[in-house]
């Protein structure tokens, strides 16, 4: 795998002209971006820049955190609260992702989309309303682990770490969750599941392998 060094403003600005360019592939009227990667690669704010990007292009953009759908706490922490397999198999609730922000944007689907589902501060249901979507539109949803679900991305982003870097980067207190980033390496390969990937090991200066 090859990467070419970049800029963040000149990756973001080459990013939303391939995405504005992309038909959604199951014929539907609106597409879908993943940005993945480990907190620590930070795939929430480069998703704002794409989202700002995009709609400086007049496209209609919605982000959503995979942090507004984790389960509730007594799921979360039933093995304890710093279980490594428990972050990676059962934090995050894919079947409500899969309902509530995938299937309303299926072909003929509703385009509304709820934009978070749970506060983990609160431990309780967050009541968003619903979101809208126009046709034309385009989700980003980011996130960490994300490519192992099957999720229909039209665009998939993988922000990757070397192990020594996502160790320096990760803060003390979340360390804990380094293995189930090993485990995803291993088993989902993220790399090679993602349309674009880009290596983030110095934060200042980007790499990637381009929109091939």
């Amino acid at each position: 795998m090859r990467f070419e060094p970049i800029t963040w403003e000149r990756l973001t600005a080459a990013l939303a002209g391939h995405a504005d360019g992309l038909r959604p592939a199951d014929g539907g009227t609106r597409l879908r971006i993943g940005v993945d990667g480990a907190p620590a690669a930070c795939p929430g704010e480069r998703a704002e820049h794409l989202a700002e990007a995009l709609r400086a292009r007049g496209r209609a953009v919605l982000t959503v955190s995979t942090a507004g759908f984790l389960r509730p706490a007594s799921l979360r922490f039933e093995h304890g609260r710093h279980d490594p397999d428990a972050y990676a198999d059962g934090w995050f609730d894919t079947g409500a992702l899969w309902r509530e922000v995938f299937r309303p944007l299926e072909p003929g689907g509703s385009g509304r989309v709820l934009p978070d589902l749970w506060d983990p501060v609160t431990d309780r249901a967050t009541r968003s309303p619903y979101r809208t979507l126009p046709d034309g539109g385009v989700l980003i949803l980011h996130g960490p682990l994300l490519l192992g679900h099957w999720f229909p991305f039209d665009l998939s982003v993988h922000l990757a770490l070397t192990p020594g870097a996502l160790r320096r980067r990760t803060g003390e207190g979340e360390r804990w969750t380094l293995p189930a980033f090993a485990r995803y390496e291993d088993e989902v390969a993220p790399a090679g599941k993602a349309d674009v990937v880009v290596r983030t090991d110095d934060p200042h200066r980007p790499a990637w392998t381009g929109t091939g």
